[in-house]
């Protein structure tokens, strides 16, 4: 092989994976996929596709392997190909933090609508986790939750949080989390739990930056 054809060769191979990563909805299934398996049709569902759509993405992401498949009877279950994809989707985001300053704006308009929402990192939940200070709450789908959570956090899903709003406790401050700092579903349970009168705060990590500090999570 000549240098020529193994530069082509290689960059080619470095394109395809970018290109599976340039697409807004590719990289929505990616943010989905990184807290656990899911099948299309909850993927359509979280992302507001429809089957065909979901299903032609998740072929592009197969191709360039960056998802895996396992299949269970008639269904089939996507999930990452591995935690470098996690770190990729990590990495991009951080890029796009420094390089465009419009996600900047979105974000803090986006929080400042939702009362300046308090938010704690991962040292400081830990802090208090330790201490018994907070509840910690789980916004996201409880399919996700049984996959992987935070060590003492109980599933509380966004869609079912108001009818179940009795069974916290008022006079404990309450953590929320979900999917990371561009996941609104904390976001929102934050702000319908400040409504209500609860003390609560926002944590903005998610699990994968709690397992990257080799912090245990529960399954």
């Amino acid at each position: 092989m000549k240098p020529r054809e193994f530069k082509d060769l290689t960059f080619d191979l470095f394109a395809k994976v970018a290109n599976s990563f340039a697409s807004p909805k590719r990289l929505e299934i990616i943010d989905l996929l990184s807290q656990g398996e899911r099948d299309v049709d909850s993927l359509s569902k979280e992302t507001n596709m429809n089957f065909a759509n979901t299903s032609r993405h998740l072929q592009i992401l197969k191709s360039a392997n960056i998802v895996k498949i396992r299949k269970d009877g008639v269904r089939v279950f996507y999930s990452l190909s591995n935690d470098e994809v996690i770190q990729c989707w990590k990495n991009l985001r951080t890029l796009t933090e420094k390089t465009a300053s419009e996600i900047r704006e979105v974000s803090r308009l986006f929080f400042e609508e939702r009362d300046s929402l308090e938010a704690i990192g991962i040292e400081g939940l830990k802090e208090r986790l330790e201490k018994d200070e907070v509840t910690l709450i789980d916004v996201r789908p409880n399919e996700e939750f049984q996959q992987g959570h935070l060590p003492k956090a109980v599933s509380f899903p966004l869609v079912e949080l108001r009818s179940n709003i009795s069974a916290l406790n008022s006079h404990k401050e309450i953590v929320a989390y979900c999917r990371g700092p561009y996941c609104v579903l904390a976001a929102e349970a934050v702000k319908l739990l400040k409504e209500k009168g609860f003390n609560i705060t926002l944590f903005k990590e998610d699990i994968n930056s709690w397992r990257a500090q080799g912090l245990p999570v529960q399954t």
